[in-house]
């Protein structure tokens, strides 16, 4: 709780100092499309600076996972996760060129509460395991991360831009679908 308070608290001072009804641009590389619902707001790019670092983490777990884990079904997990978090992690970034934004916030997004990502500690020990102890780590490590993801993604599924919004619904979809597979597999593993 306190992680998603900090989260929200930062929302809302980046959006107030961004001035969210505003697309991103009034003063720094102004976009030069037309149609309001083609630019990127604010909130949008916040989302993509936020989201960026936390699906890269979500990929160096999987990238763990062909030497560590046990179990073929959290491998094939794994394999998912990679291919829907790494086009996604580039479909961002051109967003964030679009917008003539910065690829990050300048903060360290674990220090900002952002979507339950794994503490450094977390990653140590999930990479220093093998096998079951592997299987549960990842497991339980990345269902706290799809879920911080999720309320990440919900904040933007109103968005104006199409791509924003609609990226913002594969996310919340594909994770709820893969929390529910995993907690499965969790349960499987006893």
């Amino acid at each position: 709780m306190r992680k998603f308070l900090a989260f929200a608290a930062t929302m809302l001072a980046v959006s107030l100092l961004a001035g969210c009804s505003q697309p991103l641009g009034s003063g720094v590389d102004s976009l030069t499309t037309s149609s309001a619902s083609e630019e990127f707001s604010a909130n949008d790019v916040m989302f993509a600076q936020m989201m960026i670092p936390h699906h890269q983490q979500a990929i160096d777990m999987s990238e763990m996972a062909p030497s560590r884990a046990q179990s073929p079904a959290v491998l094939e997990l794994a394999v998912e996760i990679l291919n829907e978090q790494g086009p996604e992690i580039s479909q961002m970034n051109r967003w964030l060129e679009k917008a003539g934004a910065n690829s990050h916030m300048g903060h360290d997004a674990q220090d900002m509460g952002m979507g339950s990502m794994l503490s450094d500690q977390e990653m140590l020990e999930l990479e220093a395991s093998t096998g079951a102890e592997f299987d549960k780590k990842f497991l339980t490590g990345m269902i706290a991360h799809h879920e911080g993801a999720i309320q990440m993604a919900q904040m933007i599924l109103d968005s104006e831009n199409p791509e924003a919004k609609s990226l913002a619904e594969a996310i919340v979809e594909s994770q709820t679908n893969q929390i529910a597979q995993m907690k499965a597999m969790l349960a499987d593993l006893g």
